[in-house]
């Protein structure tokens, strides 16, 4: 039995679809169609049935699937060991990383690193989805929250404050609030999706629903939000620019931790230990932590 088709069985399982385990295997939909029928083929059984658009496992399918997992775990333990023991300052690193901080801090970060280590090569992964460290889908991660999981090891590089941000185009319409008391005067961009569940959004929902006139579910797009003039938006202070203009802090929020983080298997593999003394010092030097 290939281990590859495992490794497509697997990524089924997880993604639901072809075209998701293309993309998390970087090969396209025909290749994962092909691999799958060969495999069911090999064993002489389905593992899937296609409902709804998605790819659901039969009875065999969910007899491999731990099977299958156990076996993953095994090759991801043995990467991870060997990986390990690498002390030399070269190879690939993986980072992910949310939209803003991809956009605007790390790019200047990896140029500055590697004029000083041009045998690492860094590849971003933008993203503001968990991936799995286990299997090595990301080497750091660069994360804001306030507990960062409990099988990863890393550093607290910086705090970031929450403030109501406006624009110089709102500005000239409808004037600008001097605190928070002022906001039930003016219209507000709210947050949808999963960023609903962070606490300052939970709090403005609580006391301005009523003056929210959009919603997004990104950050960064909120920002460019208030830069069109549109309202007023209550943002973590890395999202500060020149387009935008920070109004007052807002204390009923607790800030947000800036972490990195990665694998404790990869703490001490030269590279990765490397992307992080330096990610460190640059994002401390960015905020006051």
């Amino acid at each position: 039995m290939d281990w590859n088709s495992l490794k497509v069985f697997l990524s089924i399982a997880r993604r639901g679809t072809l075209s998701g385990a293309a993309n998390e295997l970087v090969v396209n939909h025909s290749t994962i169609f092909r691999r799958l029928n060969a495999f069911e083929e090999e064993i002489g059984g389905q593992l899937f049935e296609r409902i709804n658009n998605r790819y659901e496992l039969t009875t065999l399918g969910h007899e491999l699937l731990e099977l299958a997992q156990n076996i993953e775990n095994s090759f991801d333990g043995i990467s991870r060991h060997i990986v390990g023991k690498d002390f030399q300052p070269r190879g690939i690193v993986k980072i992910t990383a949310p939209n803003n901080i991809a956009y605007r801090y790390l790019p200047r970060y990896i140029s500055e690193f590697n004029i000083l280590y041009p045998e690492i090569h860094i590849e971003l992964l933008v993203s503001n989805q968990e991936f799995n460290m286990s299997n090595r889908q990301a080497d750091i991660a660069v994360r804001a929250t306030p507990s960062p999981p409990e099988h990863l090891i890393g550093k607290k590089v910086s705090t970031l404050h929450w403030s109501v941000y406006g624009s110089k185009r709102y500005e000239d319409t409808f004037g600008l609030p001097r605190d928070t008391s002022e906001l039930i005067s003016h219209s507000l961009i709210g947050a949808t999706g999963a960023i609903c569940r962070l606490p300052a959004f939970t709090w403005l929902d609580k006391h301005f629903a009523h003056q929210i006139i959009a919603r997004c579910d990104d950050l960064t797009a909120m920002s460019y939000f208030v830069e069109s003039g549109q309202g007023l938006a209550l943002l973590p202070d890395d999202q500060l620019r020149p387009e935008i203009t920070r109004l007052f802090g807002v204390q009923e929020n607790n800030p947000s931790n800036l972490w990195l983080l990665t694998h404790p298997d990869l703490r001490n593999v030269e590279r990765i230990k490397l992307v992080m003394q330096y990610l460190t010092k640059a994002f401390s030097q960015e905020w006051l932590t």
